[in-house]
C-alpha cells in the first residue's frame, strides 16, 4: 500500500519513492502535517517535524504549527482552509479526528470532474473523518497518491449532521504548510490574446494570491501556483506546485507568516461564495492535485502532463491522434454559404488537412455578433440544405466535419430571448450588462440545462458532425439566480459550474465519438476541469507565431501539448497585424494540436506547396508533437528567441525549434543546449526542411552528450546566403537514434 499508518505515532504517510505527504493526529486530536514533498522513508516516525505535546494555540497563540485543515479562530491567524459559519453566527471549529479508511483505487466527485484511475492498483486513496459535535460538522478529507507519479490529489466532503442549517463561507480544495518562506512564487498570469505568461518573484511576509471573481477562471490567472527554491531553474532543483481541476471563481495564495513559515491555498474564491448546508446534505470541494519535483520546475510541468493527459482527459479521443484541422473562421467570418465552404474544404484536402471546421454565423439570422445566439437552428439563407448535406458534401471530399457552438449565450436579439428572458442571468429590476452584444444562461437552474441539451443534441444528431468547438466569449455580470432564494444567492456561481458540467457531461456522454475542444475567447476557460470533457483546448485567439511563443511555453507549465490547440493564420496577423513567414508560424504551431486560420483559397502556389509539406511533417511526426515529452529550452520572454523541444517517450527520437525574434547585428557565438536525450545514444540530426548553412552539425551524427553539453550552432552565416535569418525566423531539427 502506498499509504500506511502508523498505530504507535498516529502517523498516515502517503508515500511512492516520488513524493511523500506525512500527517499526524496531534496530542488535542486535530490532524497535523508534518512533511509534504520529497519522498521519506515510510517505516520511520517524523513526529519529531512537529510538536510533540501540541495542545492547541489557545496555549501559545500563533505558533507555526502545520494543519491539514486549518480553521479560523482558535489562535492560528493564518489563512484558513474552512471557514463554516454556525446557527449563532460563530465561525470557530473543533475539528478532531474520527478515523479513516485506505483503499486501493481513487473515487469520483459528486458533480465534479476529477483525475480518475483504470485500475485500482494505479493509486491509493485515504479517507479522513474530522468532526466538530458541537457545530454538527463531518469534513472528510480525501487523498490519493498515484503509484507511479510525484503527486496527490485532494478534496473535501463536509456533511451536516446537526439539527440546524450551517453556511459554508470558505473551503479550500487543499492548504499546505511549509516549515520555511525561502520561495519564489510563479504563477501564469496575462489577459485576453497575451495568456498565461510566467511572473516569478521572491514570497515576502503577507500574502500574494491570484484569482477570479469573473464566474470562469479566465484569461488573468491560470488556477495554478508553483512554489520554487530561489535556485530553481528549469531542470534543477525542488519545485512544489498545486493546480485546481475547477473551471469558475477560484482563489490561489501563499503566505508567509511573521515567524517564516509558508501556507499555499487553493480553491472556490471565498469572496461572493456562501453555501448553506441544510441538515444531512453534503457539499464537495473541486479537487487541487500536488505535484513536487527536484528537477525543477520542467520535472513539474512533466508530472502535470502526464497525468492531465492521461488520467483527467477522457473518452475515446484522449489517446487518438489529432486530426490537422482547417478553421473557417479568420477565412470568411460570418461571409459564406454552401458553396463557398464546399471550395474551401475542396482547397484543404489539397493541402492535407483532415477536418474542417464552420465557425460562428450558421445558425439563427447571424451576419454578425450582434444576434440568434440561443437559436440553435441553421439559417437556411446561407445553408438551404442544412448542415447534413453539407457534411456529407466535405466528407465526399475526404474530409471529416466539425462545427462552433456557444451554448451558455444568448442575444437580446433571439427567438430564445423573447420566449425566456429570465433565462439570461441579471439582477431583476436592474439593467443587464451586454458584453459582446450578448448575455449569459443561467445554468444554475435546470430547466436551461435541460433546454440546451436539447437542442444542441438536434443539431449533433442533424449531421455527420465528427467535432465540436464549443466557445464561451463573455463571463458574468450581475450575478443573480433566478431560481435561488436571497439567502442562497451566494451559491449562484458555483451552482452554475455545477450546471455547466452537468450540460457538457450530457452531451459528451451522448456523442461519446465526437471530438469536443473548450474554448473561451481563446484561453479564458483554459483550465484542468475542462480538460475532463474536451481533450483540447484552443489556447489563445491570438494566431500570431510570435506572441504563441509566450502564450504556449506559459501553458506548457501545466498543460500537456495534446491539449494545446496551436494554429497557422493567415498575415498580417488578424490580432496583431504582424507578418511572419509561413515556416514560423507552423514552427510554433507544430508544439499543440496543428491546424489552420485561413482561406486556402487566397494562397499562392508556393504557400500551397509550402503547406503541404508542413502538414506532411505534421503528420508523420503527429504522435511525437502530441504525446512527447515537452522541454522548454530557451524562454521567449525578455529575450530575441526562444527554444523548445519534443522527445519520444523511448528517447530515440525529438524534433526541436528555434525562433528568432529580434535579429542583431554582428551576434555572438551561440549555442543552443539541448535535454532529455539519451546520453549513450547517436542521433541523426537533420534540418527541416532541407539543409541549412550555418551548423556543422546539420545532417550529421552526434551524441546525446555532445548535443546537451555543447548543443546546436544556431549563428547563421554573415551575411546569410539562404540560410535562416532576420527578424521572426526559425529552424527545426529532427533527431533519429541509429
Amino acid at each position: 500500500m502506498a499509504i500506511t499508518w502508523r498505530d504507535d505515532s498516529r502517523e498516515l504517510h502517503l508515500h511512492n519513492g516520488r513524493v511523500s505527504l506525512v500527517l499526524a493526529v496531534h496530542e488535542n486530536g486535530w490532524l497535523g502535517q508534518l512533511h509534504v514533498g520529497a519522498p521519506l522513508d515510510p517505516t520511520a516516525s517524523y513526529r519529531h517535524l512537529g510538536p510533540t505535546d501540541f495542545r492547541g494555540f489557545a496555549n501559545r497563540l500563533d505558533e507555526p504549527v502545520g494543519l491539514a485543515v486549518p480553521t479560523a479562530g482558535s489562535g492560528d491567524f493564518r489563512v484558513p482552509a474552512l471557514v463554516v459559519e454556525g446557527a449563532d453566527g460563530s465561525t470557530v471549529l473543533d475539528l478532531v479526528y474520527r478515523g479513516h479508511r485506505i483503499a486501493a483505487g481513487k473515487p469520483g466527485l459528486d458533480g465534479l470532474p476529477s483525475t480518475y484511475v483504470e485500475d485500482p492498483a494505479e493509486a491509493t486513496t485515504v479517507g479522513i473523518d474530522l468532526a466538530d459535535p458541537i457545530a454538527g460538522l463531518l469534513v472528510t478529507l480525501s487523498l490519493t497518491i498515484f503509484e507511479d507519479r510525484p503527486v496527490i490529489a485532494r478534496s473535501m466532503r463536509l456533511v451536516n449532521e446537526g439539527d440546524t442549517g450551517l453556511i459554508i463561507r470558505t473551503a479550500m480544495s487543499a492548504s499546505l504548510d511549509l516549515p520555511d518562506g525561502a520561495w519564489d512564487l510563479l504563477t501564469l498570469s496575462g489577459a485576453w490574446a497575451r495568456e498565461r505568461r510566467p511572473h516569478r518573484a521572491a514570497l515576502l511576509p503577507g500574502r500574494r494570491s491570484v484569482g477570479s471573481l469573473r464566474g470562469a477562471t479566465g484569461h488573468g490567472q491560470d488556477p495554478s501556483l508553483f512554489l520554487l527554491r530561489p535556485g530553481t531553474d528549469e531542470a534543477h532543483g525542488e519545485g512544489l506546485a498545486i493546480s485546481l481541476v475547477y473551471s469558475g471563481n477560484f482563489l490561489a495564495e501563499a503566505e508567509v507568516g511573521p515567524r517564516g513559515p509558508t501556507r499555499a491555498r487553493i480553491g472556490l474564491h471565498p469572496d461572493g461564495f456562501a453555501w448553506t448546508l441544510e441538515p444531512g446534505a453534503s457539499f464537495t470541494t473541486p479537487e487541487a492535485v500536488i505535484a513536487w519535483s527536484a528537477d525543477g520546475v520542467g520535472g513539474l510541468s512533466d508530472a502535470f502532463h502526464g497525468l492531465f493527459g492521461e488520467r483527467l482527459a477522457r473518452g475515446a479521443w484522449r489517446d487518438r491522434p489529432r486530426p490537422v484541422l482547417l478553421n473557417s473562421w479568420e477565412g470568411v467570418y460570418f461571409d459564406f454559404d454552401h458553396d463557398r465552404l464546399v471550395e474551401m474544404a475542396r482547397g484543404a484536402v489539397d493541402l492535407g488537412v483532415e477536418l474542417f471546421v464552420l465557425d460562428d454565423g450558421w445558425f439563427g439570422g447571424r451576419d454578425d455578433d450582434t444576434s440568434s445566439l440561443g437559436d440553435w437552428e441553421v439559417d437556411r439563407r446561407k445553408l438551404p440544405a442544412g448542415l447534413g448535406p453539407l457534411a456529407a458534401d466535405i466528407e465526399a471530399l475526404g474530409l471529416r466535419f466539425g462545427l462552433w457552438i456557444e451554448p451558455e449565450m444568448v442575444s437580446p436579439r433571439s427567438r430564445l430571448f423573447e420566449a425566456h428572458p429570465d433565462w439570461a442571468i441579471g439582477v431583476p429590476g436592474r439593467p443587464r450588462t451586454e458584453s459582446r452584444q450578448q448575455l449569459v444562461l443561467d445554468l444554475s437552474r435546470p430547466e436551461v440545462v435541460d433546454h440546451l441539451e436539447t437542442a444542441i443534441a438536434a443539431v449533433l444528431g442533424s449531421a455527420s458532425i465528427s467535432y465540436v468547438k464549443w466557445d464561451m466569449n463573455r463571463n458574468i455580470t450581475e450575478p443573480y439566480g433566478g431560481a435561488l432564494p436571497p439567502e442562497r444567492q451566494g451559491e449562484f456561481f458555483h451552482r452554475y459550474l455545477l450546471g455547466t458540467y452537468e450540460l457538457w457531461r450530457r452531451l459528451t456522454s451522448r456523442f461519446p465519438e465526437v471530438l469536443f475542444e473548450s474554448c473561451a475567447g481563446g484561453g479564458g476557460r483554459f483550465d484542468p476541469g475542462m480538460l475532463a470533457f474536451a481533450p483540447q483546448a484552443w489556447t489563445s485567439d491570438d494566431t500570431d507565431a510570435i506572441e504563441r511563443l509566450a502564450i504556449q511555453w506559459g501553458a506548457s507549465h501545466v498543460y500537456p501539448l495534446s491539449s494545446m490547440g496551436a494554429h497557422v493564420s493567415a498575415v498580417p496577423n488578424h490580432q496583431v497585424g504582424r507578418i511572419t513567414p509561413l515556416a514560423t508560424r507552423a514552427a510554433v504551431a507544430f508544439f499543440g494540436v496543428f491546424g489552420y486560420e485561413l482561406d486556402p483559397r487566397a494562397l499562392s502556389g508556393p504557400e500551397r506547396a509550402e503547406i503541404r509539406a508542413q502538414i506532411a511533417f505534421y503528420r508523420e511526426h503527429r504522435e511525437l508533437f502530441q504525446r512527447g515529452r515537452f522541454v522548454r529550452l530557451r524562454s521567449p520572454l525578455g529575450r530575441d528567441d526562444g527554444a523548445w523541444m519534443v522527445i519520444s517517450p523511448d528517447r530515440r527520437g525529438a524534433i526541436v525549434a528555434h525562433v528568432r525574434i529580434l535579429a542583431r547585428p554582428v551576434p555572438p557565438p551561440d549555442r543552443l543546449r539541448l535535454r532529455g536525450l539519451d546520453p549513450g545514444l547517436t542521433y541523426r540530426v537533420s534540418p527541416w526542411p532541407g539543409p541549412s548553412a550555418g551548423d556543422a552539425s546539420d545532417g550529421v551524427r552526434r551524441g546525446g552528450d555532445v548535443l546537451m553539453a555543447a548543443g546546436l550552432g544556431l549563428v547563421p552565416e554573415d551575411p546569410p546566403t539562404g540560410a535562416p535569418g532576420g527578424d521572426f525566423s526559425s529552424r527545426i531539427w529532427v533527431l533519429s537514434a541509429d
